[in-house]
């Protein structure tokens, strides 16, 4: 699997993780290696509820192993800027299962 071209750029970009538990994880990425494990910096998790907002727990700097990465994404920042954390309502994200 070729994963560095397309995460060469994403480096110092501000990115969302999915991981394999169902984490939402958003931070700047600050580098990876040839098995994906991800360094992010001033990141927090997203923690999604149908009952109240969006909970966001400061991580900070944070090692993310590459075998529980199921989707990286670039963050539009001025669109994620402009969103009520507080109103969103969703379901937790399940495990994968592989």
């Amino acid at each position: 699997m070729s994963t560095g071209l397309g995460l060469e750029s994403l480096v110092d970009q501000q990115i969302s993780v999915i991981t394999n538990d169902g984490r939402n994880i958003v931070g700047i990425l600050r580098g990876f290696d040839q098995a994906t494990n991800l360094i992010l910096d001033e990141s927090h998790e997203r923690v999604y509820s149908t009952k109240e907002g969006v909970q966001q727990l400061v991580l900070g700097l944070y090692i993310i192993r590459g075998d529980n990465i199921s989707v990286v994404g670039e963050l539009d920042e001025e669109l994620d800027a402009n969103l009520d954390m507080s109103k969103l309502r969703a379901h937790p994200l399940k495990p994968v299962v592989h």
